[in-house]
């Protein structure tokens, strides 16, 4: 990170300054102004307050989403921010910064502004980025990692449950007309399409009861027993890990589905982007015990393991249409465009890494017909690229 002194920045400091100066009727400064890694339209920054009449944090994080005259190209599965995300993300915050300190799931917001786009947060300090945690060389640190990330998940869930109404209300009263997040649309776009993907580039059609389970494995967006607040975009360089824990961020598709849904992300390998990070089944199971542990008290009957596992397959099994939807395609814009870390590996290897877990998971818990499914389609994954590095 390296001391900032370019245009948007400055816009963002001032914009910042003068929100947080009507916020608390004296005059504030911000000063030292650090780029934290903005992306596309975004500005990102850390400031220090140099006055803090109010007792505002010593520093604070500083997130603008500027005017383009030209539309942001997607950069990941769940793509570029607009006005909508933007909306989103700033209820996301007021919504999680209402909940209890140990249940939060990432930075407070101090103030915001929705006609600058600009939001004022609390800064989480010195953290360990999780991308190189989960690459750690100790196998034993890395299962510390991934199992401290799914009880923080199922905190953040058992938190959450039975408060979409509110959700909502924050949403209505911000001008978003409605509760899906970003996501839905596109999953209803995969169902349709991704059938014909298959056909076309792999030559496999995709059996009825295989889109049966797919078009009811989409429902876990929309509706389901155990519905919670998820900021949605979890790969791995959106999350950090401080002395608090682990902590979420970017909240630009915040929103409510089915708590299933963030476990088999973790599990399938981080869908929406092109991360590939290999589970033993040993380490997959443990990370489900973990998020299990922290919310089977509000869905006991997640205690039956046959409940349990025949949910997370629905949940892979949708990641696994979604993140071909995305990745299949050779969408130049949108494949440049990607976040890159040192996670990252070419789309070839992380579309047919997903496809493998599917039908691995599939027949770990019995389901052959779907594990065929999965294994024919990394038949096909790897023979169309088996001469390429996409």
């Amino acid at each position: 990170m390296t001391a900032m002194l370019a245009d948007p920045v400055t816009e963002a400091v001032a914009a910042a300054r003068e929100l947080l100066t009507r916020r608390t009727g004296a005059s504030v400064t911000l000063v030292d102004p650090v780029d934290l890694g903005g992306s596309g339209r975004t500005v990102v920054i850390r400031v220090r307050v140099a006055e803090n009449p109010f007792q505002l944090p010593r520093t604070l994080v500083i997130k603008q989403v500027r005017d383009s005259a030209t539309e942001s190209v997607t950069r990941t599965g769940l793509g570029a921010g607009d006005d909508t995300a933007f909306l989103r993300e700033a209820v996301s915050y007021q919504f999680a910064t209402a909940l209890a300190t140990d249940t939060r799931p990432g930075p407070a917001l101090i103030a915001y502004d929705l006609k600058e786009r600009l939001l004022v947060l609390s800064d989480l300090g010195d953290a360990a980025p999780f991308t190189s945690l989960i690459a750690h060389p100790d196998p034993a640190s890395v299962t510390n990692s991934l199992m401290a990330l799914a009880q923080a998940l199922g905190r953040m869930h058992a938190a959450t449950f039975g408060r979409e109404e509110d959700f909502g209300a924050l949403l209505g009263r911000a001008g978003v007309g409605h509760t899906r997040d970003g996501l839905s649309d596109q999953v209803a776009d995969a169902v349709a399409d991704v059938p014909t993907m298959l056909s076309a580039d792999l030559g496999i059609e995709v059996p009825p009861r295989i889109a049966e389970a797919v078009t009811r494995a989409a429902k876990l967006f929309g509706s389901g027993g155990h519905r919670a607040f998820s900021p949605s975009d979890l790969c791995p360089d959106n999350i950090i890990v401080n002395d608090e824990g682990v902590r979420f961020l970017d909240y630009e598709w915040g929103g409510f589905r089915d708590a299933t849904l963030d476990v088999a992300y973790t599990l399938m390998s981080y869908p929406g982007c092109l991360c590939r990070l290999d589970l033993t089944p040993e380490r997959a199971e443990a990370m489900v015990d973990a998020w299990r542990a922290e919310v089977v008290g509000i869905w006991p009957h997640l205690y039956d393991d046959d409940v349990l596992h025949s949910t997370l397959l629905d949940a892979q099994l949708v990641w696994a249409w979604l993140t071909t939807h995305w990745f299949l395609p050779d969408d130049d814009t949108r494949n440049a465009a990607l976040r890159r870390h040192h996670l990252s590996v070419p789309r070839s290897v992380a579309l047919t890494a997903r496809w493998s877990i599917l039908s691995e998971y599939a027949r770990f818990v019995g389901h052959a017909e779907i594990a065929d499914f999965a294994g024919a389609v990394v038949g096909g994954l790897s023979a169309r690229w088996s001469d390429t590095t996409s």
